[in-house]
Formats: structure tokens, C-alpha cells, sequence
């Protein structure tokens, strides 16, 4: 049986702390940033780290060598 192949959509979106958690760029900080306040678009540049459930599917069908 081949190798399993990474999800390049998925690998280019996600990246793994040193811990092991899935760390992302979170959404909504592209465009029509007008009406956002400073306080919203100041905690967007953080990334966000995915939940316990999200984070095992990710690593188990999207990045499985990750």
C-alpha cells in the first residue's frame, strides 16, 4: 500500500506547535477592515489554536505526518 499523502491545502493552513497543539491564522483580517475596531483586529493577529477534536482530525486525516 502507498504512502499517505499530506493535504496541501491543509498543510499550507495549519502548522504544529512544539507541545504538538495545531496553530492557525485566524480569520476575518483581509478586507472591509473599516467597520472592524482596533481591539478586534489587534486579537486577529494572533494565531489561534484548534480545539482537541479538530485537532486530531486534522492530524490524523489531513496531516499525517505532520
Amino acid at each position: 500500500m502507498p504512502k499517505m499523502k499530506s493535504k496541501r491545502c491543509a498543510a499550507k493552513r495549519f502548522s504544529f506547535t512544539a507541545n504538538g497543539k495545531v496553530k492557525y491564522k485566524k480569520m476575518n483580517l483581509r478586507h472591509i477592515l473599516t467597520k472592524k475596531s482596533a481591539k478586534r483586529k489587534r486579537n486577529l493577529r494572533h494565531a489561534g489554536i484548534a480545539s482537541e477534536a479538530d485537532s486530531a482530525k486534522i492530524r490524523k486525516q489531513l496531516l499525517p505526518y505532520g
